[in-house]
Order: C-alpha cells, then structure tokens, then sequence
C-alpha cells in the first residue's frame, strides 16, 4: 500500500463556509485523504469552502485532476470552491490550465473570507 505525504485539517469558519488546511503532497495517492476532508467540509449547509495550500509542499497533474474532481462535487451540490495560499509556481499552473477560472484564487485567507462574505 502506497502512503501519501499529505495532512487535512477542516475548519468551519461558520454554517456557510469552511476551510480544508492542506499540507504536504497532493498525488494520486491524496485522493482518499482529500475526499474524506472535502466530504467533511461540505457537510450541513456549507455553501463555500475554501481550500488553503499555504502548506502545500507539491501538487501533480494527478493532483490537479482529484482538485477537478472536488470542483465537479462541489458543482454538484451546489457549494462554491476558493482557494488561497498558492505559491506562484501553482498559480501560475491554475492560469494554464485556465482552473482559476473556476476555483477563485485569493492571496490570504481574509481576503478569501471577505470574497465569501464573511468577516474574519
């Protein structure tokens, strides 16, 4: 069995928004810890959570196909993804892949509350 370098924290911030702290690897091998995490966040009502990769250590082509994938179950439900905390290496891959267009990207995590209409 393969392990993966990869540490979730959820935070709810209130009944509508929380936050997935992400730290180390997201790879292939991510995708039950990342699963798990979102399907923590997204529970009772949260309409946005945020996802803050200010820890992130290293992400894949893997890891940005299971980010697809939190994207397409958020849609789903009806919830809003945001991100922060992008090194510029990964903002600028979220601005090739055009992903930024659907998971908006904020500097901080203030400035990610504000954009979800919460006061920190």
């Amino acid at each position: 069995m393969v392990t993966t370098n990869l540490t979730t924290n959820v935070r709810k911030v209130n009944d509508k928004v929380s936050i997935i702290d992400i730290s180390g690897e997201i790879t292939r091998h991510a995708e039950e810890r990342l699963s798990a995490a979102f399907e923590e966040a997204s529970n009772n009502g949260v309409q946005t959570i945020l996802l803050n990769f200010a820890e992130m250590e290293y992400m894949n082509s893997s890891g940005i196909g299971l980010l697809i994938m939190l994207l397409i179950r958020a849609q789903r439900q009806g919830q809003q993804l945001m991100a922060y905390g992008l090194r510029e290496h990964y903002a600028q891959i979220f601005e090739l892949t055009r992903l930024n267009e659907a998971i908006q990207v904020y500097d901080s995590e203030d400035d990610a509350l504000k954009a979800a209409a919460v006061t920190p």
